[in-house]
């Protein structure tokens, strides 16, 4: 009886945000919550799909920058908001996929049963770059490098767990050799000691490299993407020397778990119909980033293939959380 009656209870409470879903939201603001600082590629996508989000909703979209604890402090903040639709969350491969095995039991919200995914947004290949600390101008001459020196050879990373530490993990794995990482910071430090010839290689986004390979400070090595970028022709991708390779930095929106359906779908309706404008396609070329539309179901199960497939790579190159 208690049971029952505490279901009867509940029932009433839950049905005024249903009935709202279907026609009142939103009615005010949304706060669209990032895991980093302003400016780098996370906050660019964003920023573009909420000003698009704005004109199909009719509601501002608020971007919050909420960086600390690998991405987990805005996954906690959204997974302990109210489910009403009006708190999201701009999740990608680190604090969504990365972290629930970097982090173990130290992780204070599993993503995957705090939070519900709405719809994939976009994905951006990564560029390998080399400096003066290395003479490799192409991939093979790289690996060839690195089984040489064997473990003596040093590459840098934005952090332990980032994209380009996991990609880079994942190529020396498939091509059977060893680099020691260094890890930085962000991005911005990491390629300025590539730069200066301290390290010699770094895996990064294709708008924080482009600058520095065009001024010929750098040297592109390889992009992780499956095929050559247009902005990079003559570039190969990793796969050309490792077949199978791909590594490739994702992002997508997440909303607190229990968020009514009908909320749900229909910002994912949103979201979707705002990756088709292009106007969006070219605010998200402009990061390196493409539209990468995924509705909520095949976004869950995407981020559940993700955890299986960088779980070994984390485990086998010891990589911990910082």
């Amino acid at each position: 009886m208690p049971i029952k009656r505490r279901a009867l209870l509940a029932a009433p409470a839950l049905m005024p945000l249903a009935a709202r879903a279907q026609g009142g939201w939103p009615d005010r603001p949304l706060r669209l919550i990032l895991p980093y600082t302003p400016g780098g590629g996370t906050d660019a996508v964003a920023r573009a799909l909420g000003t698009r989000l704005n004109a199909t909703l009719g509601q501002p979209v608020v971007v919050e920058n909420r960086p600390g604890a690998g991405g987990n402090l805005a996954t906690e903040l959204v997974a302990g908001s109210r489910p009403d639709g009006y708190t999201l969350l701009m999740g990608n491969q680190g604090p969504i996929s990365v972290n629930p095995t970097l982090f173990g039991r130290n992780l204070k919200v599993n993503p995957q049963t705090a939070l519900d995914p709405v719809a994939m947004v976009a994905e951006t290949p990564l560029v390998l770059v080399a400096g003066p600390a290395t003479a490799a101008t192409t991939l093979p001459a790289l690996i060839a490098e690195a089984r040489e020196k064997r473990g003596g050879m040093n590459y840098a990373s934005p952090g332990n767990g980032a994209a380009g530490h996991l990609a880079m993990a994942l190529l020396l794995q498939q091509a059977g050799v060893e680099a020691t990482h260094v890890p930085f910071r962000g991005a911005a430090p990491g390629l300025t000691d590539v730069a200066a010839g301290t390290v010699a290689a770094m895996i990064s986004t294709l708008p924080s490299v482009a600058g520095l390979v065009q001024g010929g400070v750098l040297r592109a090595l390889a992009v992780t993407d499956d095929k050559r970028l247009p902005s990079m022709p003559d570039v190969q991708t990793v796969a050309e020397t490792i077949p199978g390779y791909r590594a490739t930095a994702w992002y997508g929106i997440l909303v607190p778990h229990g968020t009514p359906e009908p909320i749900r779908a229909r910002l994912e309706a949103a979201i979707l119909g705002s990756l088709d404008s292009p106007e969006l396609a070219s605010s998200l070329g402009r990061e390196g980033a493409v539209p990468y539309p995924m509705a909520g179901e095949a976004f869950g199960r995407f981020i559940a293939a993700e955890r299986a497939r960088w779980a070994p790579v984390i485990q086998a190159a010891g990589i911990t959380a910082d």
